[in-house]
């Protein structure tokens, strides 16, 4: 049965030929801990089942050393210049936007196909990883079709990828990182400890104060973690289920629903969100690395302080 370890692979694969071309960029006067970096990355996905708990924190913590030590640098790939790309969208238009496109409409289609794929009466993939299996292959066959369509080097999809990893740098982990360190909080019970502190400051009898605590501890708990997904159980479990549902009767859907959308507000206010508010700074190349944050700031205070009115408002039936 295909699963996970496909992607494991391909993502392995790909990180080590990032590796593989900083090393070889003598342009670049940080090649080495970019190699370094890059190479330690894929080896977490080749090998990361093998290492055990020990060699994979070790790994963790060699990461965050290159990083924080500031050996990561952009590199020069020996890719089209910006007088080719200009060129080549004069050529080709909007098909540039085919391979693009194809992504989402197989990752559509392998995602109600696989579950139906059975092989001897047994599935062929993953059903419950039937959409990031999608995800992978749509990928590969997006760069093979781009590649055939634009008739580049073969190299080019793995140097422009280097590129933008370079650019983004570690922040490119912290999704990857920050939802390992929900899982680690949620094993060490600090949504219990969250829960007991907030039922001994919350007052007894008021059920605004208990949705305030959650919609607030939801938005504050994903700044500091950087995913509303892994802060959603902590916080749940620790202030919705003892206070909003449990002990003022609060509708389940209602609550987690706008909690969850409470969760986002932090999303939007945080730089550990690095995927939404620092990778769109650095492959723009702003100045001011914070300026999505700062932009979306008053958006979502306002929309945060909307959350709890609406949950306070629907959340009870009379």
């Amino acid at each position: 049965m295909i699963g996970l370890p496909l992607v494991y692979l391909l993502a392995g694969l790909m990180f080590a030929a990032f590796a593989g071309l900083s090393l070889a960029d003598r342009e670049n006067n940080k090649r080495l801990g970019n190699a370094a970096f890059w190479g330690l990355f894929a080896l977490s996905f080749l090998a990361g089942d093998h290492l055990g708990d020990l060699g994979n924190g070790l790994l963790a913590l060699a990461l965050a050393l290159i990083a924080g030590a500031g050996q990561l640098g952009v590199g020069v790939p020996r890719t089209t210049s910006p007088e080719d790309r200009e060129t080549l969208a004069a050529r080709y238009g909007a098909r540039l936007f085919i391979p693009a496109l194809v992504i989402p409409v197989l990752v559509l289609a392998g995602s109600l196909a696989f579950k139906r794929l059975t092989l001897n009466g047994a599935p062929l993939v993953d059903p419950k990883q039937a959409t990031l299996i999608s995800l992978a292959l749509a990928a590969l066959v997006a760069a093979v079709l781009a590649q055939v369509m634009f008739r580049q080097p073969a190299v080019s999809a793995v140097q422009e990828g280097r590129r933008l990893m370079d650019l983004v740098g570690w922040a490119a982990l912290l999704p990857q990182m920050l939802a390992a360190l929900g899982a680690v909080f949620a094993l060490a019970g600090v949504g219990k400890t969250i829960g007991e502190i907030a039922v001994m400051v919350t007052p007894a009898d008021s059920r605004f104060a208990a949705v305030a605590a959650y919609c607030l501890g939801m938005a504050v708990f994903t700044i500091m973690m950087g995913n509303a997904f892994a802060a959603f159980p902590v916080m749940t479990g620790g202030i919705a289920l003892p206070l909003v549902i449990g002990r003022f009767g609060g509708d389940p859907a209602v609550v987690c629903a706008i909690g969850m959308l409470s969760g986002f507000c932090g999303t939007l206010l945080t730089p550990l969100a690095a995927n939404f508010n620092l990778v769109p700074a650095a492959l723009l190349q702003l100045k001011d690395r914070y300026a999505v944050i700062r932009a979306q700031a008053p958006t979502a205070i306002l929309m945060l302080i909307v959350n709890v009115i609406l949950m306070n408002a629907l959340a009870f039936h009379a």
